[in-house]
């Protein structure tokens, strides 16, 4: 009888340690195995083309994950306003953005210092596009720069992902400028820093989201505004502005992938690395597609649908000389941006 008690009992304690194994598994592989859904938004309009391959950029983030990572894209204005792109996904309505940083240069002004100040991404030499932006990626995470901007934009409640390139920096204007007195009075669009930039030589630096610089220009609201090869090639603007200045640009444009920082430390290491690997992809395909478009910019240019306007010597001197300027009034803005000058003016004198 004891005999036949012990083997009853010794079976149920069996077939529960059974049952919790099943279970403790299933928890397992059901945890291993959660979807991520997440929504970016591009602080860029429809034909911009670094908004376009961030379908590019959401399917390999799938791919690397064995589709645990779905993010849904959206580009300027669906969700929110470009300047609202900050604030919403610190709050978690977005869980991440693509954007420039200048545009948080007020409230974060080492954000001016990774857009880079004028002249600080002008790579000597007439290099192609994956070349100089290589080089700038490297001063990016070789120099300490990635780690000082990651503690920054944690303090604020996100987490930088990675930057990519938009090429070179275009300024496209209703009229030519050529000199420093055609500077004067004109109303350029710019981003962060650049529009103090465009005051200080003169000019009058305004900001409208991408999405009504098209008309802007058409209207003559504005003058002149920056933006990428996009501006030529997928919006259009040569059509009301086809005088490309030259002179003033960087050689490399930064732009960036932030996340909500609740958002990232909620992904297990895995998918961690799947969305690092994700964005550093989206970096090379990028200009992959812009070195392709440059091309048709060329064709462009010989049939004289867009017009290269270059600045005399005297005046890229000058402008040169206010850059330098600036440089060190957004150096007195924070600690940071204190370091980022400083970072940068290291790294320039190592080109040649």
């Amino acid at each position: 009888m004891k005999r036949k008690k012990g083997l009853f009992f010794g079976s149920l304690i069996f077939a529960a340690i059974f049952v919790a194994f099943l279970t403790f598994g299933n928890t397992t592989a059901t945890a291993a195995q959660k979807v991520y859904r997440m929504k970016i938004q591009s602080a860029y309009p429809r034909g911009d083309l670094s908004m376009g391959l961030l379908d590019y950029f959401a399917k390999d983030a799938a791919k690397k994950s064995n589709g645990r990572l779905q993010i849904a894209v959206f580009a300027e204005p669906e969700l929110v306003p470009a300047d609202q792109l900050f604030e919403a996904t610190q709050k978690g309505t977005l869980d991440m953005f693509q954007a420039v940083a200048a545009m948080w240069g007020g409230v974060m002004p080492v954000g001016n210092v990774e857009f880079g100040l004028p002249f600080a991404f002008h790579i000597p030499g007439d290099l192609p596009i994956q070349k100089s932006s290589d080089m700038v990626r490297k001063f990016f995470y070789d120099s300490g720069f990635v780690k000082l901007l990651r503690q920054q934009y944690a303090k604020h409640g996100l987490y930088w992902l990675d930057m990519h390139s938009y090429g070179a920096l275009f300024t496209l204007s209703r009229k030519p400028v050529k000199t420093c007195q055609d500077l004067k009075g004109l109303k350029v669009r710019a981003e962060g820093d650049w529009q103090k930039y465009y005051d200080m030589l003169g000019s009058q630096g305004i900001f409208i989201p991408g999405s009504e610089s098209y008309m802007g220009l058409k209207l003559g609201t504005i003058d002149a505004s920056q933006w990428d090869v996009s501006a030529i090639v997928g919006l259009h603007w040569n059509q009301v502005a086809p005088y490309w200045l030259l002179g003033l640009q960087n050689d490399v444009v930064p732009g960036q992938i932030v996340m909500n920082l609740k958002s990232w430390k909620a992904l297990p290491p895995d998918l961690q690395a799947a969305m690092h690997a994700a964005a550093k992809d989206y970096y090379y395909k990028l200009l992959e597609v812009y070195t392709g478009e440059m091309q048709k910019v060329a064709k462009l240019v010989k049939e004289g649908k867009v017009i290269k306007v270059h600045l005399d010597s005297q005046c890229e001197a000058h402008a040169a000389e206010v850059a330098n300027k600036l440089w060190d009034e957004t150096a007195k803005l924070s600690p940071a941006a204190d370091k980022g000058v400083e970072l940068v003016r290291a790294w320039r004198k190592t080109l040649k």
